[in-house]
């Protein structure tokens, strides 16, 4: 056990953040934590951290359980280079490295006087090296490389001062520090915000080989899809549920959790409905007056089940219907782009056709930024025409947009600023759908949270109908609802629309052509993000085929015929080794491997549902007011719980392995 919460709660003022959490983290989790903005997800890793402290209840973890946190601050001014700074979480080899140096130094005088070595220094030594061995010591550089390379620093960024960075790109190098010190558990505050599409590959690829435990606070769906095994659910309202399972289960439990609480509200309801009118009806009358007092005591003692009225508060978001636009919207011809020497496009052609929805990916640093800045119209070139088609109106949202709202305006003046006069009477509406109502309007731009900035810059843009819009980033510092509200609104957007996003999830709700930006070029794939990403693989599978093929081809690879020379001498190729007959025998034995597999694969599949609904029964128990209002019959329970989640992690474990043995019996099969 790595950590444990008991009744684990934390308030500001006199509201409560979350209450009563009781949760046990072991090596191996993966724990996403979600809910809306200022629900208490971040406070929770500070509290895990030590960097802050509950108000209530336990948390406690063994003395040698080193935590890794990702923190959001670095100072930019630093004049050492990234690669020294990653290397700093690696100072514990260099410190073994010097001890071992000193105890080499003792060992030699001692060799010199011709005596022996001493014992102490000897076993010293022994237990020094083991442990720089273990630890990587002497590959630490190259582990540093390679960490920092997959995070996208190539060997001249890994050489620049970090105060030459972005905030950005600070935050990945102490994403980086974090994995190269390699603690027991890693806590990441939305760890994906800074990372473009290949980073977060990386990043996934990292967390999968990490085997200690992970808890993210994250907005990202299809990483908490595919890498969470539990979920914390913050819901705005005091309240923190766990939920035991990956993300798509968590979604249908919660929707379920919700239902099962709003009948025994109900339930609750009638009851106490009932004993209210008897009690109204027979206090007055003395050969009933004792009868009532017992239903005012009852009704005293009732555990009151509380709900929200409704679904969790979220954005109604609707985007003005604009004008209709021409059939091509925006036109590059022979675009030129450079900053000083470094040339970002030269002789860039590209149109966005009206009705389109184009994703920009590629790595940062490649011009994804600088190709939709050009299309926004906000970036002037070089060289070349970027033409607007007919009556077509842009508008243009970058995360620099939220540093230049005006901190001293409240949230409502902040939107009068750039209002015209005909869109008074609609601001206080637009600031309602995106939750500014009653006196949240009156709010500084300086007290607001990213994500609160993030929403009155969203309300700017959408004050007025366009039928271009440009978006970068539109859905970082936004909660999943947020995400969701966005995603649903732009889905119905009847205009143009060209975004830059790291959600692929987002990505592939909206896009209907993604245009790859690699340095010095860029491609166009029809489709999502899935079907990019497929398109990009079957062109990897067919340059393989075609590398395998030349290959075999006499005289090799056949070069283009700007550069063909004297062909090359002629090869036979090589044979290819026949590939070993497997027997009718071991042919049957496998299958029958197979067949015992799949049947335990069944077995274990019908007992984690077992366990599951057994959960489902204890979480229907804690919801009875009679039991909630005993601790004895409470402690019980969770005591219950806690036993049945053991019992399926073990259950899921046993899964993968027979899914994986499962998986190389039906490849030997296919051979």
């Amino acid at each position: 056990m790595l950590i444990q919460f008991s009744q684990l709660g934390r308030r500001i003022g006199d509201r409560w953040l979350f209450r009563d959490l009781t949760m046990s983290v072991r090596a191996g989790d993966r724990i996403g934590i979600v809910g809306p903005n200022g629900a208490g997800k971040s406070t929770l890793l500070r509290c895990i951290a030590g960097d802050d402290s509950p108000d209530e209840g336990n948390l406690s973890r063994p003395r040698e359980t080193r935590i890794g946190i990702l923190r959001q601050e670095i100072d930019p001014r630093l004049e050492h280079s990234v690669h020294t700074e990653a290397a700093h979480a690696l100072d514990r080899l260099d410190r073994l490295e010097q001890e071992l140096r000193q105890l080499e130094a003792q060992m030699t005088e001692s060799g010199e006087r011709n005596e022996a070595v001493s014992a102490t220094v000897a076993s010293r030594y022994d237990r020094v090296h083991s442990e720089f061995e273990q630890g990587g010591g002497y590959d630490r550089e190259a582990r540093v490389a390679r960490v920092l390379a997959g995070l996208g620093f190539d060997e001249a960024a890994r050489a620049r001062p970090l105060k030459s960075f972005s905030g950005g790109w600070l935050m990945r190098v102490e994403l980086a520090k974090l994995f190269l010190a390699d603690p027991d558990m890693l806590l990441l505050d939305e760890p994906t915000n800074h990372l473009d599409l290949p980073a977060i590959q990386w990043f996934e690829e990292a967390i999968q080989d990490f085997p200690g435990a992970l808890l993210v606070v994250s907005h990202d769906r299809t990483f908490l899809k595919r890498h969470v095994g539990r979920v914390v659910d913050f819901d705005g309202y005091g309240r923190a549920t766990v939920y035991e399972g990956r993300y798509d289960r968590f979604l249908k439990q919660r929707d379920e959790r919700r239902e099962q609480l709003l009948a025994q509200k109900a339930n609750q309801d009638r009851q106490i409905a009932q004993m209210e009118r008897f009690v109204d009806r027979f206090r007055a009358k003395s050969t009933k007056a004792r009868q009532a007092q017992s239903r005012i005591k009852a009704l005293e003692k009732i555990e009151r089940i509380e709900i929200d009225d409704g679904p969790r508060r979220a954005m109604r978001m609707r985007i003005p219907a604009p004008q209709r636009s021409g059939e091509q919207v925006v036109v590059l011809d022979e675009i030129h782009k450079a900053y000083g020497d470094h040339v970002v496009y030269e002789g860039l052609s590209e149109r966005v056709i009206r009705g389109e929805r184009v994703a920009l990916a590629g790595p940062n640093g490649a011009g994804k930024s600088t190709l939709l800045r050009i299309l926004a119209g906000v970036l002037p070139v070089d060289r070349g025409e970027r033409t607007l088609g007919h009556n077509v109106q842009a508008a243009f949202f970058a995360q620099h947009q939220l540093e230049s709202l005006d901190t001293s305006r409240s949230v409502l003046e902040e939107l009068e600023a750039d209002a015209h006069i005909e869109d008074a009477p609609r601001i206080r509406g637009q600031l309602g759908a995106f939750l500014f109502s009653g006196t949240d309007v009156d709010k500084k731009i300086s007290v607001l949270s990213g994500g609160e900035k993030a929403r009155v810059a969203l309300a700017k843009l959408l004050l007025r109908p366009s039928n271009l819009l440009v978006l970068d980033e539109p859905t970082n510092h936004l909660d999943i609802e947020s995400c969701e509200v966005l995603e649903e609104a732009l889905a119905s957007y009847e205009g143009t629309l060209v975004f830059v996003s790291h959600d692929r999830a987002f990505i592939n709700a909206l896009a209907t052509r993604v245009i790859e930006v690699l340095p010095g070029q860029v491609k166009d794939f029809p489709g999502n993000y899935t079907d990019y990403l497929n398109a990009k693989e079957r062109g990897e599978r067919s340059k393989s085929k075609t590398s395998e093929t030349t290959q075999n081809i006499p005289g090799g690879s056949r070069p283009l015929a700007s550069d063909r020379q004297e062909p090359a001498p002629s090869t036979t190729p090589p044979k290819t080794a026949a590939r070993p007959k497997v027997s009718r025998n071991e042919q049957r034995e496998r299958r029958k491997k197979k067949d015992r597999i799949v049947r335990k694969i069944s077995r274990i599949e019908e007992t984690i549902q077992e366990q599951e609904e057994a959960l489902r029964q204890l979480d229907w128990r804690l919801g009875d007011p009679a039991v909630y209002a005993d601790p004895v019959q409470v402690a019980a329970v969770q005591s219950e719980q806690q036993t049945h989640r053991e019992q399926i992690d073990a259950l899921y474990a046993d899964w993968e392995r027979l899914s994986d043995e499962l998986a190389s019996v039906e490849d030997l099969l296919a051979d």
